[in-house]
């Protein structure tokens, strides 16, 4: 990142916050960046993330041609390239600063640039494969699937979108499974323990949830300490006087589908060894499938059935969660785990090709083509009949990506039957359809094509003279 020969003034560029920033708070929310691993911020602009990463207990340095160029450059577990490569205007400058920070990272490379939909925010003109912008500074905007290819070729390993604008690129095979098993597969938590018998309640209850006993290196060490005095013979016994069998059979069965899940998504992202699995998918295969081979050949089945429209429609019938319309299912993030197998496949990897966003609510299933849309109703619990604020589109067979924003406008779209979008366990589930039967039988479903938007919706409240309070329909006069 030398400065000489700049045509833009990138110093400008460097914004101050009062936080973390997107990128470096996704690598926290996935456990990228941990206490024991110390970051460094390759491009640190003003230092914000370093000294919110330090307050926070990490050892974070940072280095920047302009802010911070005194600070020795040194190897670190984790580096953070955050909004560097869209200000670089020379493609080649380009392509050395991201090797040179990949040759920095000793675990993982986290990659953040702005995106193609952020174009009406930046004024200017064009410049190079860019636009120089009137403060003389430079942007190029990446698409969200062009962001992780280009990382790819230049790293010349396999990348992965954690976020649209936000790519994680690993050293090795084993940190990302690790990763992508936390994404698929939900994180065991173990219940506390302090004693003998508090250990063993956490025991039984892991088995119940994984539907098989544990081995002793995956439980908390509090816990493998309590129980070390145990031989596998006497946890297999307590496990069969305690746990309750239906229990355990069911989450045999949901454990074989999430390792069936995470095994074609590896695929789809480039599979590894078995030995580079998480130790717990291991077991899982162990426990659950003849062989690794076996496993594999059911996963790679399961992939080839994205590609047919009726497989995919069939599964979309059967599925007892999402509303199903003539093009698509909608499914709201609370439910995706109860989906068949094969659609949370097709949403998987549509997030790990070209990134799922922060903030969502409802995900949207196209029946025909691949194409997997991510919904944000930011009020869907507490407003009965929520308003889109975003929605971020990922086309499978392209990989081409869109993004629009429906806050500004006066007649944003809007939610009905809320509870159609959940599974019927879901504890709302009942407050959202006496809702809906209550709009039903008053009337305010009678013309459909009128009620897709605030402005239809409040016209057909006043013609039926009804008002919500809460998920309440109440009567008004006049």
């Amino acid at each position: 990142m030398v400065q000489e020969g700049w045509s833009s003034d990138r110093r400008l560029t460097a914004i101050s916050r009062s936080g973390l920033s997107v990128p470096a708070r996704q690598a926290v929310l996935d456990e990228q960046i941990r206490p024991e691993y110390s970051v460094l911020d390759y491009g640190c602009g003003r230092g914000e993330d370093v000294r919110a990463l330090q307050r926070m207990g990490c050892a974070a340095v940072g280095w920047d041609p302009f802010y911070q160029p005194n600070v020795r450059l040194e190897p670190a577990p984790v580096v953070l390239l955050t909004y560097v490569l869209n200000v670089i205007e020379d493609p080649a400058e380009r392509r050395r600063t991201l090797q040179h920070a990949w040759e920095l990272a000793g675990t993982v490379l986290v990659v953040s640039a702005r995106l193609t939909w952020e174009k009406s925010k930046v004024n200017g003109e064009q410049f190079g494969d860019g636009l120089l912008t009137r403060r003389k500074t430079f942007q190029h905007l990446y698409g969200a699937s062009e962001l992780r290819a280009y990382v790819e070729e230049v790293t010349g390993v396999r990348a992965v979108s954690a976020s649209p604008g936000i790519v994680y690129t690993f050293k090795n095979d084993t940190a990302r499974l690790s990763y992508l098993a936390r994404r698929i597969i939900a994180d065991d938590q173990w219940l506390a323990s302090s004693d003998t018998t508090s250990a063993i309640t956490a025991l039984i209850d892991h088995v119940e949830r994984r539907g098989r006993p544990p081995r002793l290196e995956e439980m908390p060490l509090t816990t493998a300490q309590l129980l070390g005095h145990l031989r596998p013979a006497e946890i297999h016994r307590l496990v069969r006087a305690s746990a309750d069998p239906t229990k355990v059979e069911d989450s045999a069965k949901r454990s074989t589908l999430n390792t069936l899940l995470f095994l074609a998504v590896e695929l789809f992202n480039g599979r590894g060894p078995f030995t580079s699995l998480p130790l717990t998918v291991q077991l899982d295969i162990r426990a659950f499938f003849s062989s690794y081979k076996e496993a594999c050949q059911r996963a790679d089945r399961l992939l080839l059935k994205l590609r047919d429209d009726t497989y995919i429609r069939g599964a979309m019938n059967a599925s007892s969660v999402g509303k199903l319309t003539p093009t698509a299912l909608y499914v709201h993030r609370r439910a995706m785990e109860r989906m068949p197998t094969v659609l949370r496949l097709y949403e998987h990897c549509a997030s790990i090709a070209a990134g799922r966003p922060q903030a969502w609510t409802l995900a949207k299933l196209f029946h025909r083509g691949r194409t997997v849309s991510w919904l944000d109703y930011p009020e869907f619990d507490s407003d009965p009949h929520p308003r889109l604020l975003t929605s971020y589109q990922v086309d499978l067979g392209t990989l081409e990506t869109s993004h629009h924003s429906y806050g500004n406008r006066d007649n944003r779209p809007l939610l009905h039957r809320k509870h159609e979008f959940l599974h019927p366990d879901d504890p709302d589930t009942a407050k959202y359809r006496r809702l809906t039967d209550a709009e039903v039988r008053a009337g305010l479903y009678a013309r459909p094509h009128l009620i897709g938007t605030e402005n239809g919706w409040e016209s057909e409240l006043a013609r039926c003279g009804r008002a919500l309070r809460g998920h309440r329909l109440i009567r008004v006069s006049g």
